[in-house]
């Protein structure tokens, strides 16, 4: 039976993988590893914690010593490396939480592997998830390539860049097995309402300002959180070691046209008259350093693994809403906190 790591696996796009995995290979112990900071929230995966391949484990990954012991007691396969700080406007009032969490962070886990596995890496893999982000900003043409320079711009993707080259570095230094993926923004179900979809969804629903950067022409590719997670378990299995692969969703959209297309379609939802939901966008001033495109070329992933997404950007904005207005209970309780009593419930 393999034992496989996954780090934050109580966030966004880490409770998609763990239920991924935890329900597509019973024959490995999947541990779910995570802080249960303000985005961790165990109320992702009720569904499938009783399942007898599944455990979950509090802990911070900035503990060496924590990490370090963990690895010696379970003895690893594999780790996918999802936990982050990944909040933008988060990383420009604290950078250094995001040093904390991002760079020293995945060093411990990358120093823990390393003593582990003792240079013996037969059917071992360290799995590192990035992000687009590592590599600037795009002008009006162009495609991010897995050897597209990084040139990060705020403090959030230099702490990824760091993590990602760190991640290279024993790979090259002392032969770690390992694979880094970039992906682009994901969006889906379960997402905490503070990047832009999910508090949008969340602010017409409660009929709140819908904030927007700028003159809203920042331009974003989107990828559907189940797609990225269908993703991650291709490369886990099948990808090439010490190769890198970029994912994204093949949907590019400025920001402004993201948003008027969700208000119209929050209010063919909701039932309200049309125009409605538009009424709230209000421009705000633009946030220091902000890149003004991003958009990534999947193509290798697509070519290797046989990788593409499942459903375009409209398929997947519907099934976003249509979940979060089915799941108001949830969405209520990741606003006012409550989400994270379910952990002191459940566990204590």
């Amino acid at each position: 039976m393999k034992k496989i790591l996954i780090t934050g696996g109580a966030g966004f796009i880490g409770s998609h993988v763990v239920r991924r995995f935890v329900t597509n290979y019973p024959t490995y112990q999947i541990f779910n590893l995570d802080a249960l900071t303000y985005a961790g929230n165990l109320e992702n995966i009720a569904d499938i914690e009783h399942l007898p391949n599944y455990t979950f484990v509090k802990g911070d990954i900035t503990d060496a010593d924590f990490i370090t012991a963990f690895f010696q007691k379970e003895e690893f396969d594999g780790v996918i490396h999802l936990a982050a700080e990944s909040h933008v406007d988060r990383s420009i009032t604290d950078p250094l939480a995001f040093v904390k969490t991002n760079v020293i962070g995945t060093m411990n886990l990358l120093n823990a592997a390393r003593e582990i596995w003792k240079n013996d890496f037969v059917g071992k893999r360290f799995y590192h998830i990035s992000t687009d982000e590592v590599y600037g900003s795009l002008g009006s043409t162009g495609l991010f390539t897995e050897t597209t320079p990084y040139d990060p711009n705020s403090p959030y993707s230099a702490s990824k860049a760091s993590s990602d080259h760190f991640v290279r570095a024993y790979g090259e230094t002392y032969g770690l097995p390992y694979v880094i993926t970039n992906c682009s923004n994901n969006y889906g179900p379960n997402h905490f309402p503070e990047k832009l979809i999910p508090l949008f969804i969340h602010n017409i629903i409660t009929n709140k300002p819908l904030p927007v950067y700028g003159d809203g022409k920042y331009t974003r590719d989107w990828l559907f959180v189940l797609d990225h997670a269908i993703a991650i378990d291709l490369v886990f299995h099948q990808g090439g070691n010490h190769e890198t692969y970029n994912i994204g969703g093949f949907n590019e959209w400025q920001n402004i046209d993201l948003v008027k297309l969700l208000c119209e379609k929050m209010d063919n939802k909701l039932g309200r008259t049309p125009g409605t939901s538009a009424q709230l966008i209000t421009y705000v001033k633009d946030r220091p350093g902000h890149d003004l495109r991003y958009a990534i070329d999947a193509s290798k992933i697509n070519r290797e693994l046989g990788w593409k997404p499942s459903v375009t950007f409209e398929e997947g904005l519907e099934q976003t809403i249509d979940w979060y207005l089915s799941n108001e209970e949830w969405l209520q309780h990741v606003t006012s906190g409550d989400y994270q009593k379910y952990y002191e419930k459940q566990y204590s």
